[in-house]
């Protein structure tokens, strides 16, 4: 025979509920929070904290800074960039546009940005023998 048990999930789901929306200790509940950079603990990438303030309340979000991020971009700026374009003899740059796809943490970001790079020489082809 094939019993069936009913289970309640619904209590569980609002105890959920009701603590996420209880009102927080800390401040949480302003709603016009700005937050600065994430400033790494040690060096220029890893883990560190960023600041943020709202009315008069402060604190202070643990937050990591990718170690491969573009210092003059912003670690809080994040870009969909295009294909890199073709050597500029001039230069000796090649270089490649950017678009905003998302800025974290409400962080002021350029709506295009445009990256360099060297120039790589002659075309190399990779042979096996």
């Amino acid at each position: 025979q094939l019993q069936v048990i009913p289970i309640t999930l619904a209590p569980a789901a609002r105890g959920c509920t009701y603590k996420k929306n209880k009102p927080s200790q800390s401040g949480l509940e302003c709603s016009d929070w700005r937050y600065g950079n994430c400033v790494p603990s040690n060096g220029d990438c890893g883990a560190g904290y960023r600041e943020g303030s709202c009315d008069q309340q402060n604190q202070k979000l643990k937050c990591r800074v990718p170690c491969n991020w573009k210092k003059e971009f912003g670690a809080d700026c994040k870009y969909r960039f295009g294909s890199w374009g073709e050597c500029d003899p001039t230069s000796g740059l090649r270089t490649r546009t950017g678009t905003l796809k998302k800025a974290l943490f409400n962080a002021e970001c350029k709506p295009t940005i445009s990256a360099s790079k060297p120039c790589t020489g002659e075309t190399k082809t990779k042979s096996k023998g």
